[in-house]
């Protein structure tokens, strides 16, 4: 067995008929009296693999018959296709080896767990089938990502993740002491990323962002993960344009690579297959017209007694029910335009039409997922966001270099942020962004 080819589960197609080696951990396992069916996975995926004591032994079937759930093993065999199902192959084993027991038995066995249970073991949990498949899916996201970006044009520039200011406003910040001044954690990148795009003309960065907000809902975590490309010279139709794309080359990249992980998900791909261009673009009021037209509605079906249900205000921000009810709609992601200015982050510029909307965006995805895209024109006069920094209460000193972007050849611009794990959450069709990232940070969880 030593000139037996140590491989990994995804090659097994181009050594059927071989004999082959594969190292990996016990998933699962059944025995038949003089047959043992062993599940091995090694990172790549699961194979199963068939003993008999006539084929390895006496001495090695008894060890294979103690051998608990997650020890290392070696497993030697040939590979068999299966006779009916293309693309699944099983090995004939020939030689087992134990190469480490675990310490005792696994805490998350086939038994139903509670979800506090699985994160407090969320180190062991992603060994599991499904979190597996959806840390593949989140892979292919990313990747898509930096070869969507990468291939238009644009350049890498990492943004600071400790900064001395706010960038979306001061109480969902993270403070810290940066050798005894105030330092915060950043909240977005995109003020940087200005800067990028003054130098490069189309830029983005991709990292971690944090919010202190004390939420619990399905769709907030504490620490997120966020790609915000930046484009001199852009429009907000543009932007909205650029937004739109990148949607849909994710979509498809997942599609293209990843179905046997959506399968394993359960995730209806037909609802993913209908991403495709054009997104429907509505104002900001025809988004409210929507909403009260839906509690019209329910306020005909009201019984007596029930409470009122009142208009949506004018003027207020979307919540994740609201944004629900629009999306619900249509059967593609929708980009909700020219939100009241006062809802929004102080460099986003007005609407020269009607100055009380802001040129900005959000691209809503269906399914009640939410937004997973915000995004906007900036303003670009330096007189105007002067004063919107002084209307905000922002420390000026604090945002000099920001302004000094507007004092050296300002000039047009635009771009946006896409929530990576808020579209993991859409796209694998997960009821909570918790699975959506390796080790979640959320307002009551800061390990493991």
């Amino acid at each position: 067995m030593k000139d037996a080819p140590a491989i990994a589960t995804h090659d097994l197609g181009a050594h059927v008929g071989q004999t082959v080696t594969l190292r990996g951990w016990l998933y699962n396992k059944r025995s038949s009296g003089k047959l043992h069916f062993i599940e091995l996975r090694d990172g790549f995926g699961i194979v199963q693999c068939v003993m008999s004591k006539g084929d390895v032994g006496e001495e090695a079937f008894a060890a294979a018959d103690k051998v608990t759930q997650e020890s290392a093993v070696e497993i030697t065999g040939e590979v068999k296709a299966h006779p009916k199902r293309a693309g699944v192959f099983e090995i004939a084993t020939k030689s087992f080896r134990l190469l480490a027991p675990t310490a005792g038995e696994y805490p998350i066995s086939p038994k139903e767990h509670g979800t506090d249970f699985l994160m407090d073991h969320r180190h062991l949990w992603l060994r599991s089938r499904r979190q597996h498949a959806i840390m593949r899916v989140r892979h292919t996201i990313i990747q898509a990502i930096r070869d969507f970006f990468d291939g238009r044009g644009f350049t890498l520039v990492d943004a600071p993740i400790l900064t001395p200011n706010a960038c979306e406003g001061t109480s969902t910040l993270f403070e810290t002491d940066y050798h005894g001044e105030k330092a915060y954690l950043t909240q977005s990148g995109q003020l940087y990323m200005e800067a990028a795009a003054a130098a490069f003309g189309k830029a983005y960065c991709f990292g971690p962002t944090f919010r202190a907000e004390k939420s619990k809902t399905r769709r907030h975590l504490a620490e997120f993960w966020m790609v915000e490309p930046e484009v001199a010279f852009m429009d907000l139709e543009g932007d909205m344009d650029l937004a739109e794309d990148t949607l849909c080359f994710i979509v498809e990249r997942v599609l293209e690579r990843r179905r046997p992980e959506l399968a394993v998900l359960e995730r209806d791909v037909s609802k993913l297959e209908a991403v495709k261009k054009p997104f429907p673009r509505i104002h900001y009021d025809e988004a409210v017209a929507i909403l009260n037209a839906a509690r019209a509605e329910k306020r005909k079906a009201a019984a007596p007694g029930e409470p009122e249900i009142l208009d949506f205000p004018w003027g207020d921000d979307f919540g994740g029910e609201d944004e629900t009810v629009i999306s619900s709609r249509y059967d593609r992601p929708v980009m909700v335009h020219r939100y009241p200015a006062e809802v929004k982050a102080f460099y986003m510029k007005r609407d020269p039409g009607n100055t009380r909307a802001a040129l900005c965006v959000d691209v809503l995805a269906p399914e009640g997922y939410g937004e997973v895209i915000g995004g906007g024109q900036r303003e670009d006069d330096l007189g105007v966001l002067e004063r919107a920094i002084e209307h905000h209460k922002l420390p000026r000193a604090a945002f000099e270099w920001y302004l000094d972007l507007r004092r050296y050849g300002t000039f047009p611009h635009a771009g946006f942020g896409l929530g990576v794990e808020r579209s993991v959450a859409w796209i694998c069709g997960l009821p909570h962004v918790r699975e959506t990232i390796p080790f979640a940070r959320m307002l009551n969880r800061l390990s493991p």
